[in-house]
């Protein structure tokens, strides 16, 4: 019994728990509030606990339980207001054929929505020479024979290998007339290519 003959609180692991985690960003006052005690029994807890305020870890002793375990969470003020509702989307979304310009210059399209941004966009050019039954073997690049990444015809679209792109994209640094000689270089590689493959 206490010692206004009141049964004495057996506190809980449960109940320990919640104080020790409250205690560090809460006064007494307010903790008694909450769990339905008194400011005294409070401070007899903290003093028998052995807490202090700023240098409580948050730990827990071994077969403690967080007070707030099995809880569903309600936010408080005006925070359910901007939370997203189920089926929401955020103001960066947009539908499938919304296109958009990489910082590359690249025209994109998307084409699903999986919200995985580098899954859903697709570049145009590729878009089209899939349309085309074509495909793009691994270690091969899709170019713009013109340069122009606005032209999407079928005629302005090869395929060349990554070494070849790389070879193609350091030569423009040499100016345009050397870069026009190494475009035509290609074209006649590419003619000699489909004859190849005709005569197959």
């Amino acid at each position: 019994m206490s010692a206004k003959g009141q049964p004495r609180h057996l506190w809980t692991h449960e109940e320990d728990a919640m104080l020790i985690s409250l205690y560090d960003t809460q006064p007494a006052s307010a903790i008694a509030k909450a769990m339905g005690m008194t400011r005294g029994a409070i401070k007899n807890r903290v003093n028998k606990l052995g807490i202090t305020k700023g240098h409580n870890c948050g730990c827990f002793d071994k077969g403690m339980m967080p007070w707030n375990k099995g809880q569903h969470f309600v936010a408080g003020g005006r925070a359910a207001e901007t939370q997203f509702k189920p089926g929401q989307k955020p103001h960066t979304w947009n539908p499938i054929g919304h296109e958009r310009i990489t910082k590359d210059g690249y025209l994109q399209r998307k084409l699903t929505d999986t919200g995985i941004t580098r899954r859903d966009y697709v570049m145009v050019h590729h878009i089209v020479w899939r349309e085309a039954g074509n495909d793009i073997p691994t270690g091969s690049a899709l170019i713009f024979i013109d340069g122009n990444r606005k032209n999407f015809a079928l005629s302005n679209l090869a395929l060349i290998t990554r070494a070849n792109l790389m070879r193609r994209n350091s030569v423009h640094n040499y100016g345009p007339e050397i870069a026009a000689i190494a475009q035509l270089q290609g074209a006649i590689q590419r003619q000699i290519n489909r004859r190849a493959r005709a005569e197959a």
